[in-house]
């Protein structure tokens, strides 16, 4: 074990746009654990990077309290189990929690987000990648909430992501025709290619309205938007009478000084007599059985294929963050810190 705990706090919270000194790097002791009271002492092994994150950095009420300042950074990681006060997760075992942006951390009961142990011969990139929270959120909000039906038309925005390249695929298995909308050509080409997408608009590259015009002249059924701003306007603009409008993300403004202004054409909404509705993943966790063995099948089978973009060394955590608002980031956003031992 090492000497030390390496710790990346929050040290302030961002004005606009995220940035390095937003973030402290520290060392600290390593914590005990109080294994009478059932705890943990996990050692991080990799670290999964969500937009998400961005909203827990204000100070701003949401589904879970604003993450603490001058506190590691609140993460989503695959851990070890070094030291183990519960009877049901043995030592050296590999377990999933929101243990923070540091090399150790305790795991108690009654955590917010409970530590739950992966299942044997799960990868652990695998756990926080396709088989995490971003495919449980695609899998919920598009079946839950979309209810897309054979012969549909769904656009998907920020769709090369995480999240939207897990929608776009199981809305083709649902059999509907599927829009995707990324930035880049090669983020494009991969839609295409590895995805079966049947059709993929380059917001860098083209014009969103004209292309939905073209391609949707009968209007879109379900659109899955992950990134608000115009994008969403135009998904509007396309929607189709009786249409549905998930909103599973907006992250076109996370970084923003301001809220960005609203749609201007709601109309639409009310003259089409369409639903568009908010969700998050966790509303649906009592069904997160019936999801993994969905998407587990589905992957075997060779019908949902997946991308991981994984960064290595501690030094790079807040670096790796911050590759989520630029683009940088080719599929899933991990990092690796070491292999279980």
């Amino acid at each position: 074990m090492a000497s030390s705990n390496r710790q990346w706090l929050l040290k302030k919270r961002p004005q606009g746009m995220v940035t390095l000194d937003d973030f402290e790097y520290v060392e600290n002791t390593i914590p005990k654990a109080n294994l009478d009271a059932g705890e943990l002492l996990v050692k991080n092994l990799y670290f999964s990077f969500d937009p998400a994150m961005r909203g827990w950095m204000d100070d701003e009420p949401s589904y879970l309290p604003p993450a603490a300042l001058n506190q590691p950074m609140r993460a989503t990681s695959v851990a070890q189990v070094i030291e183990s006060g519960n009877p049901d997760i043995a030592k050296g075992s590999l377990v999933q929690g929101m243990f923070g942006w540091q090399d150790y951390a305790i795991s108690k009961p009654t955590d917010l987000i409970p530590t739950t142990p992966l299942p044997d011969g799960t990868p652990p990139t695998m756990a926080l990648s396709i088989f995490g929270g971003t495919s449980f959120t695609a899998y919920f909000g598009l079946l839950h909430i979309g209810q897309p039906a054979a012969g549909e038309t769904v656009l998907v925005s920020g769709a090369a992501g995480a999240t939207g390249s897990v929608v776009a695929q199981i809305a083709k298995i649902k059999g509907c025709r599927v829009i995707a909308v990324a930035g880049g050509a090669e983020k494009c080409q991969w839609l295409k290619d590895d995805c079966n997408i049947d059709d993929v608009i380059d917001y860098k590259q083209d014009d969103i309205e004209k292309k939905l015009s073209e391609l949707c002249p009968d209007g879109i059924d379900i659109f899955f938007d992950n990134v608000g701003g115009d994008i969403l306007e135009a998904g509007i603009e396309h929607i189709a009478e009786k249409g549905r409008i998930v909103l599973c993300g907006q992250i076109a403004g996370y970084n923003n000084d301001q809220p960005q202004p609203g749609p201007k054409n709601l109309m639409h909404i009310i003259t089409r007599r369409v639903r568009m509705e908010g969700f998050i993943m966790i509303d649906f966790i009592d069904q997160l059985e019936a999801a993994m063995n969905d998407l587990v099948t589905w992957v075997m089978e060779g019908k949902i294929t997946y991308r991981e973009d994984i960064q290595q060394g501690f030094e790079n955590i807040p670096t790796t963050f911050l590759r989520l608002f630029s683009g940088q980031n080719t599929g899933k956003q991990l990092l690796k810190l070491a292999e279980p031992e």
